[in-house]
């Protein structure tokens, strides 16, 4: 039993090994193409055919060989020159496109003619065929036909040599001129009449719009010139009326300015007659108030004895009655009041509130009234006060005018100094001093000190007030102003006692008029 088994797994075996041996024979006895190719299996049975397939070969019996079945492209251009019918010879450049038709009969005719032959000569016999249909196809043509219809060139081709590609087992599928040329400029001419007829239209055309550019620039001038002309007329008018009226407003002008001149004329000659008749009566006031000053001079001893018997009957009455007045007068308002608190007291706690309401409105008023009597005494104060300095102005005129000018000095040299005091920096280029200190920094300092001695004459010259005599003059006006502010003062209190104030002899002299 184990012999028979083992018996049979050996014949398996030796099958397995058997078929694979076979398998392996016949996958090399079986040969395959592409759809590209044709492969001819020739020998034993005849010659078959095999197209994108395969087909088991016996060896020793039959052989095989491949054909393309590939496009084939190549130029077609004839060395010599080709002649049309109308005997001019040209040149044609041509490519073309053949190959193996597919049916089992043309592949057996092509590898009949061209399987043992190499690519380049199977062209060139294919070539000779080509070159030689395509000159009988030329010399049937004209060389317009040639250069303007390339396709029907490659259809009669196509046609001619169909009959002779089927027998080599080829087809054309396509015949293509590249270029058509002659050594004779035939072809060159032949465009000419075209060209210039076309360039003779072109001409025509630019001269037709050359001469329409220049009728519309002849157009465009005359509408220019024309309204030109206008816009001067225009212009020479409007120059005309702007002018008129420039003469019109001109005239209006100087009419304005010679009546301004004479109004302002007229103002100045008023203001140097008012000036002359004011000259003319503070001339006439100072020779009254000379004769007056001495008058004054006399009487002031006793004015002043007077004024100081007053002085002391005011402080008298100051001291001693007004106090007692005054006291007798706080009792009487302090009874008074008690009174009223006592009688509102006793009128009941049912008015109590009118009675508050009366007595802040009488609170109201009094303080009202005690406002505008306050009001009203400051005013009369004043008054007095106001009417106290006239007085000694008008007793000590000098005084006043001396007491104005000094007030007013320091603003005069504040003015002179105002543009030094702007300057930013100063700078100085001396050598060395010059004569009498008048170089360098100390330039700078006289000459601000000869400015400011120059005031008096300043003053003089816009007042006509001689600082000089006033400052002079100065220990009697001291006098005579403390003697009025004594008298005023003593005045102030009562009696209506007028003070008077001794004046200066010195008599100022009248302003100086105004240039012209």
């Amino acid at each position: 039993m184990n012999g028979s088994m083992a018996h049979l797994a050996a014949y398996a075996i030796g099958g397995a090994i058997a078929f694979i041996v076979l398998l392996a024979m016949i996958a090399r006895l079986y040969r395959k193409v592409g759809p590209n190719e044709a492969m001819l299996v020739y020998g034993f049975g005849g010659t078959k055919v095999v197209r994108g397939g395969g087909r088991l070969v016996i060896p020793m019996l039959q052989s095989t060989e491949k054909l393309s079945l590939e496009l084939m492209s190549f130029d077609v251009a004839p060395k010599k020159e080709l002649f049309t019918h109308q005997g001019v010879a040209v040149l044609i450049d041509a490519v073309t496109q053949l190959k193996v038709r597919s049916d089992d009969q043309s592949i057996r005719t092509a590898a009949e003619q061209f399987l043992d032959k190499t690519p380049e000569t199977r062209e060139a016999a294919i070539r000779l065929v080509m070159e030689g249909h395509l000159r009988g196809i030329v010399g049937q043509l004209t060389v317009e036909q040639i250069v303007k219809e390339p396709e029907m060139v490659g259809e009669k081709v196509r046609k001619t040599c169909a009959e002779d590609l089927s027998k080599m087992g080829l087809e054309m599928i396509s015949f293509t001129i590249k270029e058509v040329r002659d050594q004779n400029e035939y072809i060159a001419s032949m465009g000419r009449p075209e060209i210039e007829r076309i360039r003779m239209t072109a001409n025509i055309a630019a001269a037709e719009a050359q001469r329409e550019t220049e009728i519309k620039i002849a157009e465009a001038m005359r509408a220019a010139a024309v309204a030109k002309a206008m816009a001067d007329q225009e212009r020479v008018i409007a120059e005309t009326a702007s002018a008129s009226k420039q003469a019109e407003a001109q005239r209006d002008l100087e009419i304005k300015k010679a009546q301004y001149a004479e109004v302002v004329h007229r103002q100045r000659a008023q203001a140097d007659k008012a000036y002359e008749i004011q000259a003319q009566i503070m001339q006439q006031q100072i020779v009254a108030e000379k004769t007056k000053a001495e008058q004054i001079e006399r009487t002031a001893q006793i004015s002043v004895q007077e004024a100081e018997i007053q002085r002391r009957e005011k402080e008298l009455v100051a001291q001693q009655i007004k106090p007692a007045e005054a006291e007798a007068t706080r009792v009487r308002l302090a009874a008074q009041v008690e009174k009223e608190r006592v009688a509102i007291r006793a009128q009941g706690e049912a008015e109590a509130t009118r009675s508050a309401a009366d007595a802040e409105a009488a609170k109201i008023r009094a303080e009202g009234t005690a406002r505008a009597e306050v009001m009203r005494l400051e005013g009369e104060a004043e008054a007095q006060a106001m009417e106290k300095r006239a007085e000694a102005y008008r007793g000590y005129t000098q005084a006043a005018v001396l007491d104005k000018v000094i007030s007013q000095l320091p603003e005069i040299v504040r003015a002179i100094t105002a543009p030094l005091a702007k300057v930013d920096k100063i700078t100085l280029i001396s050598s060395g001093d010059g004569p009498n200190g008048t170089a360098g920094a100390s330039k700078l300092t006289g000459d601000v000190t000869r400015i400011l001695a120059q005031l008096p004459a300043v003053v003089e010259t816009l007042s006509g007030v001689n600082l000089g005599e006033l400052l002079k003059a100065l220990p009697q006006i001291g006098d005579a102003i403390r003697k009025a502010e004594r008298a005023s003062g003593e005045g102030d209190g009562g009696g209506g006692g007028k003070a008077v104030v001794p004046a200066v002899t010195r008599v100022v002299p009248p302003p100086v008029p105004p240039a012209g």
